[in-house]
């Protein structure tokens, strides 16, 4: 099964993230903001990421950049809160696949999993 990078600073998404994907079956590594994404995206190259888009140290935009320069291919979704619509337009451009509004269901997050992987 794949392995899903889930980034947010609020462990608790961390947490509800990473018990959905597991469950569904996916290997879950978990990151608190954009500079240990860039790490552990480094070291394990997961087949998906969901990112935050507001986190300190390194924000979800600038990470989402900072791995799509170290691979190109890297299949990122981001997490974001209503209201952040022109930050997700900005992420799209820079080469996000997909967005999810917090909280996201279980059922979307699979979906977007699903997609990110095919």
């Amino acid at each position: 099964m794949a392995t899903i990078l889930v980034v947010d600073d609020a462990a608790f998404m961390r947490m509800r993230m990473s018990k959905i994907l597991s469950e569904a079956g996916y290997e879950v590594i978990q990151a608190e903001n954009g500079l240990d994404a860039i790490d552990k995206y480094r070291a394990s190259k997961p087949d998906a990421v969901l990112m935050d888009i507001t986190m300190p140290e390194m924000d979800g935009l600038t990470a989402l950049k900072e791995i799509r320069a170290i691979d190109p291919a890297a299949r990122i979704a981001m997490v974001t809160a209503l209201g952040q619509q022109q930050i997700v337009l900005e992420a799209v451009k820079s080469g996000a696949k997909d967005f999810l509004v917090k909280p996201a269901e279980p059922d979307r997050v699979l979906a977007a999993v699903t997609k990110l992987c095919a």
